[in-house]
């Protein structure tokens, strides 16, 4: 991947279900590595509601960062940052067409999962919810994990394989300590020889918090 300042600045934002201007619930999903913003914008048929808006930012060549979650953070630079940037332009534009983060859930698969957690974890508020559907915090192992903020009783959701091959498990517990420290109230779940994809329990528990804001 060659070098570009903010490579995914400029990039589509998609949109499914309600218009932004008349929801009153908006979620934004973000694709994992490979995938594109229509592909994680079909889960939204998935959920019910007539309320919601769906919003999928594009990745620029479908890769939020070129490197492994797991890899020393420089490494994803400025891929990572540009991406972090690109979901606070989707969740200022959410918040400017009048729905605030407490009724904003971000979701996100695989790298997709990701890139929400941590964006959750440096950004904590009280959102409507965070889920992550097989994915962890951001860095390396060791990495200092003291985020400003306070997720407020967020409802936090993490869904994975015990032998995901691209996430370790240690990840998602790691991940689930550091919300529930930042205050969010997390529920985990692991899903034994399960593979690296999204199973009805996770869809399950996502039209559960839907049903909530009713």
């Amino acid at each position: 991947m060659s070098f570009v300042r903010d490579p995914h600045s400029g990039c589509p934002l998609l949109h499914a279900g309600r218009p932004l201007a008349d929801a009153r619930i908006a979620m934004i999903m973000v694709h994992g590595r490979g995938a594109t913003a229509e592909s994680i914008l079909e889960l939204a048929s998935e959920f019910p509601g007539s309320e919601v808006a769906y919003l999928a930012p594009q990745a620029a060549g479908n890769t939020w960062y070129p490197q492994s979650f797991l890899a020393e953070i420089p490494r994803n630079e400025p891929w990572l940052s540009s991406a972090l940037a690109a979901l606070r332009d989707v969740l200022v534009r959410v918040g400017s067409a009048g729905i605030p983060p407490e009724r904003t859930i971000l979701l996100g698969f695989s790298q997709g999962a990701c890139l929400s957690l941590e964006l959750a974890a440096r950004s904590a508020k009280r959102y409507g919810g965070v889920v992550g559907l097989s994915g962890g915090l951001i860095g390396p192992p060791g990495t200092a994990r003291e985020y400003p903020g306070n997720l407020a009783g967020t409802p936090v959701f993490l869904g994975c394989s015990d032998r995901d091959p691209h996430i370790p498990l240690g990840r998602v517990k790691e991940t689930g300590d550091v919300l529930g420290r930042l205050g969010g109230a997390v529920e985990m779940r692991i899903y034994p020889n399960f593979g690296h994809s999204v199973n009805e329990d996770e869809l399950g528990w996502v039209r559960g918090l839907l049903s909530a804001f009713e």
